[in-house]
């Protein structure tokens, strides 16, 4: 007998049952950049965790859209983890009610953020830009971060994206301000000037975007000195939104929502 995946047979002969499926749920975009970026961010989940089914589907302006993704599942058991940063109207209502109305057994994982994880992608993604790993004095006391988020009305968005802001501010030792593109207030130019005021003249904006778009293409041409790049595809990604998976599948099923 030929066997299409051996990594799902043990010693003993008999096939082990294949995990849930995992589903990524990207917002979607008309930027073809953040497509790219979340297929790439698949195929590092799958490098990660060889076996495991791994699908992809979006809450709007991309195929394939999460209901036909479900739907292409039948009765099969599936989490969702949903690439966005923080709690939300997509998160707490559009993504659940898709997962209801599907016939596929699904459970949503928690949003990425907050998380150490997240952060420790962050912190990468503004080394790269140009922040250094090993500030001095002067520095620090001139240093700050504007962290620039989608925004939402729902205050638990703004609350995950200022816990968000503080585990930051703990990793480089300078203020970190959270700031919005929409929704929400303040915008990065107020956030930047506010810090200005307040004697800080080195600012960076961190992009707190999952993939490039409209949104983070504005926040960062907002910045007076660098700004990073998207989260995208880098490798502690893949291991928060595997993280968000197995936590899901450890919690009791009715929490799991």
């Amino acid at each position: 007998m030929t066997v299409s995946n051996p990594s799902l047979v043990p010693l003993s002969g008999r096939r082990r049952p294949a995990p849930p499926a995992l589903v990524l749920v990207a917002h979607g975009s008309r930027d073809p950049r953040a497509l790219n970026t979340v297929r790439m961010l698949m195929e590092r989940v799958r490098e990660l965790r060889p076996g495991l089914p791994v699908h992809l589907g979006h809450i709007e302006l991309n195929e394939p859209l999460l209901p036909y993704t479900l739907a292409a599942l039948g009765d099969a058991s599936a989490v969702l983890v949903p690439l966005l940063l923080s709690r939300g109207y997509h998160v707490k209502q559009d993504i659940p009610e898709m997962a209801a109305a599907a016939e596929a057994r699904a459970r949503v994982a928690a949003p990425l953020g907050p998380h150490p994880l997240l952060v420790e992608t962050l912190y990468a993604r503004l080394v790269e830009a140009g922040w250094s790993t090993a500030p001095d004095a002067a520095t620090r006391r001139s240093g700050a971060v504007v962290l620039a988020a989608a925004g939402s009305r729902d205050p638990d968005s703004a609350a995950d994206t200022r816990r968000t802001a503080r585990l930051l501010a703990e990793r480089l030792g300078v203020p970190v301000v959270p700031a919005y593109a929409s929704a929400a207030t303040p915008t990065v130019a107020t956030a930047v000037r506010s810090l200005t005021a307040r004697g800080r003249h080195r600012i960076a904006v961190a992009s707190c975007f999952t993939a490039p778009g409209r949104f983070a293409t504005q926040c960062a041409e907002a910045a007076p000195w660098i700004a990073s790049a998207p989260l995208g595809a880098h490798p502690a990604m893949a291991r928060l939104i595997l993280h968000r998976y197995d936590q899901t599948l450890a919690a009791p099923a009715t929490t799991a929502a």
